[in-house]
C-alpha cells in the first residue's frame, strides 16, 4: 500500500467543465468556451474536448486523414496562425463513433497552444483534475535532508503540500537551507496546481554534483501562496527524516 492517496477516475469518464476555458497561439484567439468536457483518457488527470462551434474554425487546417482512439474516430486537422503551424494537432470528432457527450468537439494537443486560461488563471501542462486536492499546510514536524551523509537542510517550521496522487513534499525556509552545497540551475518546470518554478538547484555533495534536486515557485498560484519562496527536495533522491523517522525513497518524480 502507497503512503499517500492515488489520484482514481476510471478511463473515458467524461464530465461537464464549470470553468470558461480559452487557448491562444501566436496571439490569437483559437477556442474560448463554457462548454468544454472533462475526458479521462487515462486516470491521474483529464484532457478539454471543446465544442466546435466555440473553435475559430478558420485557424483549422484540415489533413484529409482520420485517427482512431479510444473516444472516437476524429478528423485530424493542424493549426496556422500566420508563419506559426501546428501540423496534426487536433481531432475533430462528429456524431458517429464517439463517446457520449463528445460528439462535434475537437480535442486539441495542450503542448499545440501557447498559453491556456481557465478562468482568467493561466493553467500549465494540463487540466487541473477537479477530483484532485493540492494543499499547503504549515506544521511544526522536524525535517532533516540528507545526501550522502551531507545535511543539506533542516527545519522545525516547514510547510508541508498534499497533494493527490504525489508523496507529501516539504517546502522549508531558505534560512534552513545549507546553500553551500547548492548549485544554481537554469531548470523550470511547471505544474497546473502550483504553477511556474522560478529556481532549480542541483546538489553537490561527496565531489559528485546531483542535477536539479530543489527547487522553489517565487510566484505560486493564489492556493498554494503559503509556499512561495520556500525551497523542496525531491523525496525521491535525497534522505528524507521526519520527526526521526527515515522516510523510504518513493517512486514517483514530480516537483
Amino acid at each position: 500500500m502507497s503512503d499517500y492517496p492515488r489520484a482514481i477516475a476510471p478511463d473515458d469518464r467524461v464530465e461537464a467543465v464549470p470553468r470558461r476555458i480559452r487557448a491562444y497561439l501566436a496571439g490569437e484567439l483559437v477556442l474560448d468556451t463554457r462548454r468544454a468536457r472533462y475526458v479521462w483518457e487515462w486516470p491521474l488527470y483529464p484532457q478539454y474536448y471543446i465544442p466546435a462551434a466555440d473553435v475559430n474554425r478558420s485557424l483549422l487546417i484540415d489533413e484529409h486523414r482520420t485517427e482512431r482512439v479510444r473516444c472516437g474516430t476524429g478528423q485530424v486537422h493542424g493549426l496556422r496562425v500566420g508563419d506559426t503551424v501546428r501540423p496534426s494537432s487536433a481531432r475533430w470528432y462528429g456524431n458517429e463513433d464517439v463517446l457520449p457527450g463528445l460528439a462535434d468537439t475537437v480535442r486539441f494537443d495542450w503542448a499545440a497552444m501557447d498559453s491556456w486560461f481557465e478562468e482568467d488563471e493561466e493553467v500549465f501542462v494540463h487540466p487541473r483534475n477537479p477530483y484532485a486536492r493540492v494543499d499547503a499546510v504549515r506544521s511544526t514536524r522536524r525535517v532533516r535532508v540528507e545526501l550522502g551523509g551531507v545535511v543539506l537542510a533542516e527545519s522545525a517550521s516547514p510547510v508541508l503540500v498534499f497533494e493527490t496522487g504525489l508523496p507529501t513534499r516539504y517546502y522549508l525556509n531558505q534560512t534552513e537551507v545549507n546553500f553551500g552545497h547548492l548549485v544554481p540551475s537554469q531548470t523550470t518546470t511547471s505544474c497546473p496546481y502550483k504553477g511556474r518554478t522560478s529556481r532549480y538547484w542541483s546538489v553537490r555533495a561527496a565531489g559528485t554534483v546531483h542535477p536539479d534536486l530543489a527547487w522553489s515557485y517565487s510566484f505560486p498560484t493564489s492556493a498554494l501562496m503559503p509556499i512561495a519562496g520556500l525551497i523542496a527536495f525531491y523525496n525521491e533522491k535525497v534522505d528524507l527524516t521526519v520527526d526521526g523517522e527515515r522516510l523510504a525513497r518513493p517512486k514517483t518524480h514530480f516537483s
